[in-house]
């Protein structure tokens, strides 16, 4: 069994015991977080009506809070002496997938 989740803007597929980087979500490391489900799979059988989705939950458990590669943004103008220098590193909580009850 396993189902699509949805987590910051981002769908990934998951089921029980999978280890997951997400969004950074506001809670601390043993702490329980339940993901929205946006389609199940039993086997054969696939659920994705949002009626009985409701009914679904899948919760993850967060281990640690981590950071993604450092990106270094460079905007530079021909022959006006215009350059900016900028970099950026996302920040992820990194998830344990416990269980998915439906």
């Amino acid at each position: 069994m396993y189902a699509i989740v949805r987590s910051g803007g981002r769908q990934h597929k998951v089921a029980v015991g999978d280890v997951l980087e997400i969004d950074k979500v506001e809670a601390k490391a043993g702490d329980s977080v339940a993901l929205t489900p946006l389609m199940l799979v039993d086997g054969e059988k696939i659920t994705a009506d949002a009626t009985k989705l409701a009914k679904v939950s899948v919760s993850a458990e967060v281990i640690a809070e981590t950071k993604g590669p450092k990106i270094h943004i460079l905007k530079y103008k021909n022959k006006t002496g215009y350059k900016k220098r900028q970099g950026h590193r996302q920040r992820y909580t990194q998830v344990k997938v416990t269980g998915i009850e439906s």
